[in-house]
């Protein structure tokens, strides 16, 4: 790989608690305490921010952490619990100057006119460095929550039979159109509709507003939204994927796509996919970020990283298992794996802090300045949207273009 910023490598961070290892909260950096105050998450995205990194990703969901696959586990030594993610987006937002925010909501039980204003008001608190991540929920407690629709169990046995990959198919042409009436909501007012002109009286040109009028299986929704368009016209939409139903989901609708290699074959091969179904999505031309998904225990030392693993995994009662590939080792040698994997193609990285308190700086601090030696990162904030760090062009809206 050259110098060339075409060929450099986009880094993100995605902050969940204190860490996404289960015994993370019981480290001495772990502030536990200051989980629900505005200041933990001020400080995580500020260190993010100091290291030049494209986003960072908040976690959220429906219900309660829990360490079992599609069910509360009732446990009560981890930690549980978490504030909204949108609206810790917006509280840090003013105090980070270039970083994108880029938060999770749940596309199964949360309407798309509500996720269209609430990110489009992220855009402008934060001036044009809002992201979206969208994520479905199959699980029947969470359903239970809104008493609108009920699940049957969708655990994995489940999921191998043909009407449990009926229901995630479903679900995820679900998250598409919610996607696609969002992305219409965002364009239903033009860039000049606001006028604001005193002297006439005019504060909106109302030719300039459109009914989105969409008609779908899972949603009809008139439009127009209520938030003038974003500053960016389109915050970019991001989605993680495992295989091949949410691949066709980020190939259909995402900007960025998450996965999880475990080997650079993995990554190839992911790849691939994810490129064949942009093709058959008719989106062949247009740009598509896919990001590989890491958890990271990084430390100056490979023995000192594995030891801090095997401590965890004690305090934990058992090994910590992750769908991404578990990383426990020195800056560099995480940027020799970031490189080789970057070579299957593809364009960044999403990195997975198991305890934030230490590993966040230690990306920051130590990767990012080893990957800006190989010339594979940023030295600099180049752009001050979120498009424009990740190499997006800013879209007119479709219904300007039409009108």
């Amino acid at each position: 790989m050259s110098s060339n910023p075409a060929s450099r490598l986009h880094l993100a961070v995605a902050l969940d608690g204190t860490g996404w290892h289960p015994a993370s909260w019981r480290e001495q950096v772990a502030r536990p305490r200051d989980l629900l105050t505005a200041g933990y998450w001020a400080d995580l995205v500020a260190e993010a921010e100091r290291g030049l990194l494209d986003f960072v990703t908040l976690e959220d969901g429906l219900a309660l952490q829990s360490s079992r696959p599609g069910e509360p586990d009732g446990r009560t030594d981890q930690v549980r619990g978490r504030l909204d993610a949108v609206l810790t987006a917006s509280r840090v937002a003013p105090l980070t100057r270039h970083i994108g925010l880029v938060p999770t909501v749940i596309a199964t039980h949360t309407e798309p006119f509500h996720v269209s204003k609430a990110i489009a008001t992220l855009d402008y608190v934060s001036t044009g460095r809002a992201g979206l991540r969208v994520q479905v929920s199959p699980r029947p407690h969470e359903a239970a929550h809104f008493g609108r629709r009920t699940f049957p169990p969708l655990g994995p046995a489940e999921l191998r039979t043909p009407a449990g990959q009926e229901r995630l198919a479903d679900l995820f042409d679900e998250a598409a159109d919610h996607v696609e009436v969002v992305r219409r909501l965002w364009d239903s007012w033009e860039d000049d509709a606001e006028i604001r002109d005193v002297a006439t009286g005019r504060f909106v040109d109302r030719d300039k507003l459109h009914h989105i009028d969409f008609e779908g299986r899972y949603f009809s929704v008139k439009g127009p939204s209520i938030t003038p368009r974003p500053p960016q016209g389109q915050p970019p939409v991001t989605a993680l994927a495992h295989r091949t139903v949410p691949y066709r989901l980020v190939a259909r609708q995402a900007d960025v796509g998450y996965v999880t290699p475990h080997d650079a074959g993995q990554a190839r091969a992911i790849v691939a996919e994810i490129r064949a179904e942009q093709e058959a999505a008719g989106r062949a031309g247009e740009p598509l970020h896919v990001f590989g998904d890491l958890v990271v225990l990084l430390d100056d030392d490979q023995a000192a990283a594995e030891d801090r693993r095997g401590r965890l995994d004690a305090l934990a009662g058992e090994p910590y298992e992750s769908d991404a590939r578990i990383f426990a080792g020195t800056p560099a040698r995480l940027a020799d794996l970031l490189q080789e994997l970057a070579e299957e193609g593809l364009t960044g990285f999403r990195l997975r802090p198991a305890v934030a308190g230490h590993d966040l700086p230690a990306v920051t601090r130590g990767l990012v300045p080893e990957l800006q030696r190989r010339g594979l990162f940023r030295t600099a904030y180049e752009a001050g949207t979120l498009r424009g760090l990740l190499g997006l062009a800013r879209l007119a809206g479709r219904y300007a273009a039409t009108a």
